[in-house]
């Protein structure tokens, strides 16, 4: 199987075929599922037209002190405590036979794993459960031991980090520890970093040669989610190195983390973000539920569905759509053009404008009119015009317009939930 290589802001298959990273977020798959339920999400994640799975090997919802189906920890105990050192892999259903189990599905149907090999409590305990099993030195082995398991599994992305801050030098040397293990025994894996919420990679690791592309949390409340352009464009100041958003603003999440708000983050929402980044030049996206990351059984007002019943939720049947497009024309040329649009607005109106060889994209998130300055395409005798459906993915060619001058363009419906794309393509 071929691996994945980095050309630009971009990723690509080695004979230079585009991929476009398609994440959602279910970081508890490996400590809540059984391996039918395995089959079941990592299914309909196929059929939707997700590329990458987000998972982590030691959860963060008492990962270490609380089995998973099949009654199995993932490590053994020294002293008391849950030692990275002694994987515990003895015997049938062992913990990580079925993290195995997992990562092999998901290679037959041919998904990556962005495979986070632990949570970031298990090295800062800023808050949640523990607990703090973590020094730079059996970071070091524990990176060398999982790269070791699955360096020949081609569907690997690393993903280190985990939701939490690298506060002090401690938490970054095990960081940089067990990225140095990794790569003492896997030099073919692409590797990124999960950075805590509203904040990116290149705050924590920004120099760091064993980075291969930056991610950030642009989150759930509304500090940086209405503002994930200007994060893609932070990022891409701080690093040549592609970029993109590994945890948005998830589907069905309570708005700010307040369910008494009685907002629920929405397919329209999510939209938003995920045009938003890929049009500011992203390597690609994640998606997430709200219900899905932890596999929630129990419907209350903070997790209110169980995560069967989201599977096929409107936002993740969308997602399809922007792949669809992104692969549609000319790949590696796209880079962002705040320039050819005449005014912009803000918060969730915001227009994003990118381009590439002979086309322009334009996204206004709640359908209002905007102006283009154009002109890019000197050879052009005219531009094709079509206006691209997120909600349904079809493309509708409406009008030709002169390549040069300043146009006017408005959506076929407005408000929020009416969001459309225009296409510009040379003639």
């Amino acid at each position: 199987m071929q691996k994945l290589n980095i050309c630009g802001r971009y990723l690509f298959w080695e004979d230079g075929t585009p991929f476009f990273y398609l994440g959602d977020t279910a970081w508890e798959l490996f400590h809540r599922l059984t391996r039918e339920e395995i089959e079941l999400y990592i299914d309909t994640r196929t059929k939707q037209g997700f590329t990458v799975i987000q998972a982590v090997a030691l959860a963060e919802l008492e990962g270490l002190t609380v089995p998973n189906p099949y009654g199995r920890l993932p490590l053994l105990m020294t002293n008391g405590v849950p030692d990275p050192t002694r994987p515990d892999t003895e015997g049938e259903y062992s913990y990580w036979e079925h993290v195995d189990y997992a990562i092999r599905l998901a290679k037959e149907r041919g998904l990556f794993v962005a495979l986070l090999p632990t949570w970031g409590d298990k090295y800062n305990l800023l808050w949640g459960k523990g607990p703090v099993i973590f020094n730079a030195q059996n970071a070091y082995l524990y990176g060398k031991w999982i790269a070791e398991r699955y360096k020949d599994d081609w569907n690997i992305i690393w993903m280190l980090g985990g939701d939490r801050p690298l506060q002090s030098e401690e938490h970054h040397r095990i960081i940089d520890e067990m990225a140095r293990g990794i790569r003492e025994v896997d030099q073919t894996h692409l590797i990124t970093f999960h950075p805590m919420g509203e904040t990116d990679s290149t705050d924590y690791v920004g120099n760091r040669q064993y980075i291969d592309f930056h991610t950030s949390q642009t989150g759930h409340s509304v500090g940086k989610s209405y503002y994930s352009m200007q994060v893609m464009e932070k990022m891409a100041k701080a690093s040549p190195k592609p970029y993109m958003d590994s945890e948005p603003r998830y589907e069905d999440h309570p708005a700010c983390f307040r369910a008494e708000l009685g907002y629920y983050w929405n397919a329209d929402d999510v939209r938003q973000n995920a045009y938003w980044n890929v049009l500011s030049g992203a390597c690609g996206h994640t998606y997430g539920n709200h219900n899905i990351w932890c596999f929630n059984t129990n419907p209350t007002d903070y997790f209110p569905f169980r995560w069967q019943d989201v599977l096929n939720h409107p936002g993740a049947e969308q997602m399809k759509y922007l792949k669809q497009l992104r692969l549609s024309r000319d790949y590696a040329s796209l880079v962002p053009m705040p320039d050819l649009l005449v005014e912009n607005g803000y918060g969730m109106g915001q227009i994003v404008v990118a381009g590439g060889v002979d086309y322009i994209y334009a996204y206004s998130p709640l359908g209002q009119s905007f102006a283009l300055e154009l002109g890019i395409f000197p050879d052009a005798k005219a531009l094709r015009a079509f206006w691209f459906n997120p909600r349904t993915g079809e493309e509708t060619m409406f009008g030709v317009i002169p390549s040069h001058g300043r146009f006017t363009f408005v959506p076929p419906t407005q408000s929020k939930g009416q969001d459309w794309l225009l296409i510009l393509e040379a003639w």
